[in-house]
Formats: C-alpha cells, sequence, structure tokens
C-alpha cells in the first residue's frame, strides 16, 4: 500500500486504524458503491465534501455515504449565510486530494471540519484514506480529534 498524507498522519499521532484497499477498475467510486465493495452497510461508510461559504470560507463535511448534504444546516454548523459545493477542479487545489479520493485528514490546510452526528453510533467509520481505493476504518472521536471537528445534524 502507498502511504498517503492521511495514513502518515494517523500513524504519526498514534491512532489506531486500519487501512482497506478496493478494486477501482470499474469505475465505481461512489461512497455506496465504495459500501458494497467492501462489504459494508452505506451508513459506515462516510464521504468528505467540500464547501465555500458566503463569508466564512472553506469548510469539510463528512457525512454517511448514502445521504445529502442539507446545505441549510451545513451553513448553519458553519455559521454562513449559506454555503455550496465547491467546483471539482478546485478540490486538488484547495485540498490537495482528487474526486473520490478525498480525505479529511491531511487536506493541504486544516479547515473547519463538521462530522455528521450518526457517526457517533459507531465505534468505527470508514472515510477516503486519501486516494481513491483506499478507504481508512477510524473511530469517530479520533477522527474528531484529528481534524479539528465538531459533531453535527448535516442531512
Amino acid at each position: 500500500m502507498t502511504k498517503t498524507n492521511a495514513v502518515r498522519l494517523l500513524e504519526a499521532a498514534g491512532i489506531s486504524f486500519i487501512a482497506r484497499e478496493y478494486d477501482v477498475s470499474d469505475g465505481a467510486i461512489s461512497g455506496v458503491a465504495v459500501a458494497v465493495k467492501i462489504g459494508l452497510e452505506p451508513e459506515l461508510v462516510f464521504k468528505t465534501l467540500v464547501t465555500e461559504g458566503k463569508n466564512t470560507g472553506y469548510h469539510v463535511f463528512v457525512i454517511p455515504s448514502h445521504t445529502e448534504l442539507d446545505l441549510k444546516k451545513a451553513a448553519q454548523a458553519a455559521g454562513d449565510k449559506y454555503v455550496e459545493m465547491i467546483k471539482s477542479r478546485e478540490l486538488e487545489p484547495k485540498t490537495g486530494y482528487i474526486h473520490g479520493g478525498c480525505s479529511p485528514i491531511g487536506m493541504k490546510k486544516q479547515f473547519p471540519t463538521f462530522i455528521d452526528e450518526t457517526a457517533e453510533l459507531y465505534d468505527t467509520i470508514y472515510v477516503s484514506g486519501g486516494r481513491v481505493g483506499l478507504q481508512i476504518a477510524v473511530a469517530p472521536s479520533d477522527l474528531a480529534r484529528m481534524t479539528r471537528a465538531t459533531f453535527c445534524d448535516l442531512f
């Protein structure tokens, strides 16, 4: 396995995690498709979304793969009037990650991060490991500590 920023940072922090690789040759990289590929329920596989607020800049939202981000709830969590998804072409320059491989851990810059509160229902959730084809299983509390995230209702 090629180590990503996310993997290196988790190791350096001494946080327990499991890296799971999956096949991407079929091009199916949505969160739900990834859940199926690694044999998990979609509510355990979380996707990482990046938004830009009208007044507060960029934010990271981590939500279950089978849900859609409620932009009003996201704006409220971020303390802004509204937020919108950033364009795909902006993702790599802002975060260092590409679509389908965007991890909330190890972005180029630490943005305010919010994790959907349903993550706290589980001992372990899965997030992108920092590249397409790699998921990381991590305790929600450890993920929140690594990303300085807040848990809130996001969908």
